[in-house]
């Protein structure tokens, strides 16, 4: 009987082992084969992701001896909030075959969804390279002291203005080394210009929040949203009341065009000479070159305005590719693979970033230091009329201001302040009514919050 049990444990031990390497077998490139199987590697993007498919496409074909039947589709969303709505409704629905494989995020949307355990733990892999990276990389995707994203850009605050009208107004662009010269700019455009020029626009949606707040003027401004100990201070912080009512002054003054960006009226404005700058990301450069080429030759680039009191610039904005948690993640090693070469092959990120530059498509700086040695990252540029608008990228990244806290509830205080701010875009409220009813619907709605360290 004691021999009979014996067996039995063998025979069962025996099998969980086959059943453990033929799991791995099909889930991963085996060992023996180094061949990841056949299928499509899908992941979610939102705003203009086709173009990554140029670099992955390409390099796919170049490693055929590790992946001969691999494809890759990248799905458009909306924006970052919806790919977190479209992964949650699909995790929580239990149908896991639904999900990507990947998906490009913001640090907002990343820290909601690593909280709900929808995205892998890569901290081994990103750490042992963070020391090839620019500063701060992986700041943004560290949450407790674990990375759950690859880092894919880290791009500034910036200022673009329009030399053109600079110069036919007689207007010194280094006077907008500060928010508050940047005001008295604006107010000197409208007087000499009879009201024709504006500073910039102001957006009637929810990016008047995300571009001018979240990524702008907070920031720079040492605002919070939340205390140290998660509870909404908003409407009480001084940093917060300093980058609102900087708003206020441009808007309650008329120096802001109310006008929806991405659009086709702001882009005629542009080229009608009607908005004189953009305080806004690094990002926007793709949509100048796209939208505005009657302006061709006419712009340049100078980090964000600081204000005075804080002499910080911009604060970077980071955008990641998270790989999902999922059953039977086939291609995770794959995905890193792809993103490795993305990140330091220099030869094939320049060729990729050249057929950019030829299709007026979306490209960011790289994000290793090594690269970015390189004299391509230097080179002019026609359109902001030799001036090389890569190298100041990079020179904007200097004395940047450290991003706002966040924290899992972000996703929905975003919602809430910018609807507030909304109103106070149309009109229906003021400034410092807007403040109050951000911090009382902050606390009615969402309360304390658990501050990530």
């Amino acid at each position: 009987m004691k021999k009979f049990f014996s067996l039995l444990l063998v025979c069962s031990i025996l099998l969980s082992s086959f059943v453990i390497v033929f799991s791995n077998v099909n889930t991963v490139a085996s060992a023996s084969s180094n061949k990841y199987p056949e299928g499509t590697i899908e992941i979610y993007g939102y705003g203009q992701p086709q173009y990554f498919l140029k670099y992955y496409r390409p390099w796919l074909e170049r490693n055929r001896d590790i992946a001969p039947k691999v494809s890759i589709d990248i799905v458009q969303t909306e924006g970052a909030a919806d790919v977190r709505e479209k992964l949650t409704m699909s995790y929580v629905a239990g149908a896991y075959d639904d999900l990507p494989d990947a998906f490009y995020i913001d640090p907002v949307n990343l820290v909601n969804l690593a909280d709900g355990g929808l995205v892998q733990d890569v901290t081994d892999f990103v750490s042992s390279l963070t020391d090839k990276l620019v500063d701060n990389a992986a700041n943004d995707a560290t949450i407790n002291g674990s990375i759950y994203a690859l880092p894919e850009s880290v791009r500034p605050q910036m200022l673009y203005y329009n030399q053109k009208i600079f110069n036919e107004y007689n207007i010194d662009p280094e006077r907008m080394n500060t928010i508050e010269g940047y005001i008295e700019v604006g107010r000197e455009l409208k007087e000499k210009s009879n009201g024709k020029v504006y500073l910039s626009y102001i957006d009637p949606g929810s990016r008047t929040w995300r571009y001018y707040g979240r990524r702008g003027l907070m920031p720079q401004a040492k605002a919070k949203i939340w205390d140290d100990n998660g509870y909404p201070i908003i409407d009480t912080d001084p940093g917060a009341r300093l980058a609102f009512e900087a708003l206020d002054t441009m808007y309650s003054e008329g120096l802001l065009l109310k006008t929806a960006i991405f659009q086709p009226a702001l882009y005629d404005a542009v080229n009608n000479g009607e908005i004189a700058t953009f305080y806004i990301g690094a990002f926007w450069d793709e949509f100048l070159r796209k939208n505005c080429t009657e302006t061709l030759g006419d712009w340049r680039v100078m980090p964000a305005p600081v204000f005075k009191s804080i002499n910080l610039r911009g604060a970077p904005v980071s955008q990641y590719i998270a790989i999902v948690d999922k059953p039977n993640a086939v291609y995770s090693g794959l995905i890193k693979k792809m993103w490795y070469d993305f990140t330091f092959d220099i030869e094939h990120k320049e060729k990729w970033v050249r057929s950019m530059v030829r299709l007026d498509a979306p490209y960011a700086n790289p994000i290793s230091v090594e690269m970015l040695k390189d004299e391509f990252w230097e080179e002019p540029s026609i359109f902001y009329g030799g001036q090389s608008f890569r190298k100041m990228e990079k020179i904007a990244l200097r004395n940047g201001a450290p991003n706002l806290v966040v924290t899992a509830q972000d996703a929905e205080a975003d919602i809430i302040i910018s609807n507030e701010l909304e109103k106070y875009v149309a009109g229906v409220q003021t400034i410092d009514e807007a403040i109050k009813a951000m911090g009382e619907n902050l606390r009615n709605k969402i309360g304390k919050v658990e501050v990530i360290k």
